[in-house]
């Protein structure tokens, strides 16, 4: 659907907002707060409005006078959206569907199921779940009461939809809140309302996905999401990693890696071949994969100065990636492990007759 593809491109829609309009909507809302317009201070990242503002309780019941405005303006907020989606049909959760929206149709699926399915809970991924979230880890702290400008697209387009299949009647009071919060989905980045000012935050200037209909943050050579004043995530095919990872991969860096999932990333970046030539590993047995019909195990001795000494299981994923393709995962297993299916055993609590006997494993 059209709506839903624009409210997409507004989530990642990169340079500059639109200071006018955005602070021309602030200020209504401060006003249906019961207070008078803000100042506006503008940053370039959601990194520097938090040395801007504390980011305090998320709710602190009004004892703090300057996260009144936040306060009220959340108030409003949530009494609108569960005015709204009060009215919207009840979805029946017991019957699970994933099809094609075709068949769908054909099947007498009612068009909301259908838009749910294969466009708002695929743009909420991509927006709040991944690119967002991706923003608030990579902050690693609170950022307080705050919302998000571009990123809160998802809840708007579902409201939008639901409006266009005719199944979402608002009110005139209502359809002007509501569209305050879309104007600013539409012209800025994160904003942080407080007593008397307001902090903005500028939109990325640039935002990297991987190709397909569910795209994932990624990018091979760079940031995938980057700020204007240097703030940036990086992302491998979804999984947000440290700078280096994309950066600068070395074996010394991915031994020293505790997080396995960032271990793997970091050595697809820089190639398998690549990686167990820099690492000096000595390979010391292959074997077949009961669990996993056609891949191989291979176990390797890991040199002296990586620490205690422990071996390094290679692994084939037992699942498909959406490319079709399978990763690889090296798996630290005990240094007395000699034969590869023994330890692949071992890492799922099991012996290598018990592990020999699997169909397949995930």
């Amino acid at each position: 659907m059209a709506l839903c593809d624009e409210w997409r491109t507004h989530a990642l829609t990169t340079g500059p907002a639109d200071r006018v309009t955005t602070e021309a909507a602030i200020s209504a809302l401060y006003r249906m707060a019961d207070r008078p317009p803000p100042e506006f201070t503008w940053v370039d990242s959601p990194r520097a409005a938090l040395r801007l503002v504390p980011p305090g309780p998320i709710r602190n019941l009004g004892r703090d006078q300057e996260h009144g405005v936040a306060n009220a303006i959340a108030d409003r907020w949530s009494a609108l959206r569960w005015r709204l989606t009060r009215q919207l049909p009840q979805r029946d959760w017991t019957l699970p569907w994933r099809g094609d929206a075709l068949d769908g149709l054909r099947a007498g699926r009612a068009p909301a199921e259908i838009a749910e399915t294969h466009l708002l809970e695929p743009l909420r991924g991509l927006v709040r779940d991944r690119v967002a979230g991706f923003v608030r880890a990579e902050l690693g702290e609170t950022v307080g009461l705050c919302w998000y400008g571009q990123h809160e697209s998802d809840w708007i387009a579902r409201l939008e939809v639901y409006a266009v299949l005719g199944d979402l009647s608002p009110s005139a009071e209502d359809r002007a809140e509501l569209d305050l919060w879309a104007v600013l989905a539409r012209s800025c980045g994160w904003w942080w309302p407080r007593e008397g000012r307001c902090v903005v935050s500028e939109r990325p200037v640039a935002v990297h996905l991987e190709p397909g209909e569910d795209p994932r943050p990624h990018h091979a050579s760079g940031p995938a999401v980057a700020y204007g004043d240097g703030f940036a995530l990086h992302a491998w095919h979804g999984t947000r990693v440290p700078a280096w990872v994309i950066e600068d991969p070395t074996p010394e860096r991915i031994a020293a890696e505790r997080n396995a999932e960032v271990r793997r990333c970091a050595v697809e970046r820089l190639g398998w071949a690549e990686f167990i030539d820099g690492a000096g590993l000595v390979l010391v047995g292959t074997a077949p994969d009961p669990g996993n019909d056609g891949h191989e195990l291979r176990l390797y001795d890991q040199p002296p100065d990586w620490g205690p000494h422990q071996r390094l299981l290679v692994t084939v994923n037992g699942s498909v990636e959406r490319d079709g393709t399978r990763r690889r995962y090296g798996l630290r297993v005990p240094a007395w492990f000699d034969d590869p299916v023994d330890a692949a055993a071992w890492t799922y609590g099991l012996t290598g007759a018990q592990y020999a006997l699997l169909v397949r494993r995930t």
